[in-house]
């Protein structure tokens, strides 16, 4: 009878945070030219040739959007195009980065865009890579609850596609000689110090049994 119990509390306590566990849908705009551009860098800078901008990932990389709101990170994501101020991304390509989450400070998880399908925000893992923004920058830190929330939507990724591994965006580099990495251009690389190893540590202490990867 004790067993039985404990197995009922157990599923319980499963069905109760699967029920709290939400993705808000607010899709940014993926037109007929964003999937032209989107084509276009996957041949140029991944060797890709494909009809479709579809992706598989094996990776997921987390994020911060170095400050602002959802709805500006939205508007901005939203953009087809990168504006000018960002010279070394744009010499690369006309195509605006964004991302497939964008995770607010409350612990709000938005999907932009269907993760399988391309988004620029990793260079060289593009192709095989989900990104999760979270609203937060080095002066504003990432919250516990995006903690939780970054654990919680890993967690239903890596049982919805084939993830191998779980980066920040500051540990990227690590691929560059890896099977993994395929970027046509060997001097394009930014280094980046997003979402920080404190709040990396945080995350991947709540999915340690899922045993993914931060190298290749």
């Amino acid at each position: 009878m004790r067993k039985c119990i404990l197995l009922m509390f157990m599923n319980c306590c499963f069905l109760f945070q699967a029920q709290n566990f939400k993705i808000i849908q607010k899709p940014i705009d993926y037109s007929k030219e964003k999937i032209k551009l989107s084509l276009e860098y996957m041949k140029e800078h991944h060797g890709l040739d494909q009809k479709t901008p579809k992706i598989t990932p094996k990776i997921i990389v987390l994020h911060y959007t170095a400050g602002g709101t959802i709805e500006s990170n939205f508007k901005y994501f939203n953009n087809l195009y990168l504006e000018n101020q960002r010279s070394t991304l744009k010499n690369q390509s006309p195509l605006n980065v964004s991302a497939h989450f964008l995770i607010d400070r409350d612990g709000t998880i938005y999907q932009l865009v269907d993760p399988e399908l391309f988004a620029r925000h990793t260079i060289g893992l593009n192709y095989c890579a989900i990104g999760v923004e979270n609203i937060g920058s080095k002066a504003q830190p990432l919250t516990d609850k995006q903690v939780e929330a970054n654990a919680e939507l890993v967690r239903y990724l890596s049982k919805k596609y084939p993830i191998e591994y779980l980066i920040g965006h500051s540990e990227y580099g690590v691929f560059r000689n890896s099977k993994l990495w395929k970027e046509s251009d060997p001097k394009y690389f930014t280094g980046k110090e997003d979402p920080g190893a404190d709040f990396m540590k945080k995350v991947r202490a709540k999915l340690t049994d899922l045993k993914l990867k931060s190298q290749p």
